[in-house]
């Protein structure tokens, strides 16, 4: 990654929640604290759990919102790749800036993300990207303030320390006041003892249908990580990468298959 001007910068903001999510709303006002060239390309619908989907079986849509602001008819994946190679296709942009998501985007739930798929796609197109969520409780507002107040001086800071092409940032606000924060912590993906509710209803035709409900209350598996640093009261970030080899069982496959006679 080559180090950034960010005033000078060409910043792409996008989500998973939608075009009209309040989420975004805060990371406009981020991405424009940073740099005066933003532009904006979310999901027309709220697209949460998308993961990294690729919309590739019917035509994408693109509505025009205002001057460097559209909406497009598909998944996070699909606005990051029509951004890119399309609307800014003649001028790249510098940062890709994903959320900020209602909800945390910590553990497991990183592979289901919309806003972290986003992220990763403009990874794989060679472009830093940062992927931003506000944690909350479904039954409250969410404390956008928090990310409102921290995440310039994050994003400022993790642009001047820089990482590699193939890797991109996470980073998760923990559900607090802005002032309740207690600090930073770079942290590896936790893991958590995985599970989801599925509720069966009965529609008025008397047929079943199911719904995909939370993630079963379980304890995440034990260690310093994004789950502890936001029980912690910290903002968590955590670098995360496109190469998902696993190293240890690549050596040990590479030398039981080296040492079998077939």
């Amino acid at each position: 990654m080559t180090e950034l001007n960010l005033p000078k910068s060409r910043i792409l903001v996008t989500n998973d929640d939608g075009i009209g999510a309040p989420g975004l709303k805060v990371l406009e006002k981020i991405a424009r604290s940073l740099s005066n060239d933003v532009w904006v390309v979310a999901p027309e619908t709220e697209q949460s759990g998308a993961g990294h989907s690729l919309t590739i079986t019917q035509p994408l849509r693109m509505r025009k919102l205002g001057k460097h602001r559209f909406a497009v008819s598909g998944s996070p994946t699909d606005c990051v790749l029509f951004a890119v190679c399309q609307l800014m296709s003649e001028n790249r942009p510098d940062l890709v800036l994903s959320g900020v998501n209602r909800g945390a985007n910590i553990g497991d739930d990183v592979t289901y993300s919309g806003t972290v798929a986003a992220a990763m796609e403009a990874a794989i197109l060679e472009l830093p990207a940062i992927a931003l969520s506000q944690q909350t409780n479904d039954q409250k507002v969410a404390h956008w303030p928090t990310t409102a107040r921290h995440a310039p001086d994050i994003i400022r800071k993790l642009v001047a320390a820089g990482w590699s092409r193939d890797v991109f940032m996470n980073v998760n606000f923990p559900d607090c006041k802005p002032d309740d924060v207690k600090g930073i912590n770079i942290v590896p993906q936790g893991r958590r003892k995985s599970g989801y509710e599925i509720r069966e209803c009965v529609d008025p035709r008397l047929h079943a249908y199911y719904w995909i409900g939370p993630a079963l209350s379980r304890e995440p598996r034990a260690g310093i990580t994004d789950y502890k640093a936001i029980e912690n009261r910290e903002i968590a970030i955590t670098p995360l990468h496109m190469d998902l080899t696993h190293q240890g069982a690549l050596r040990a496959l590479k030398k039981k298959f080296n040492d079998s006679s077939v």
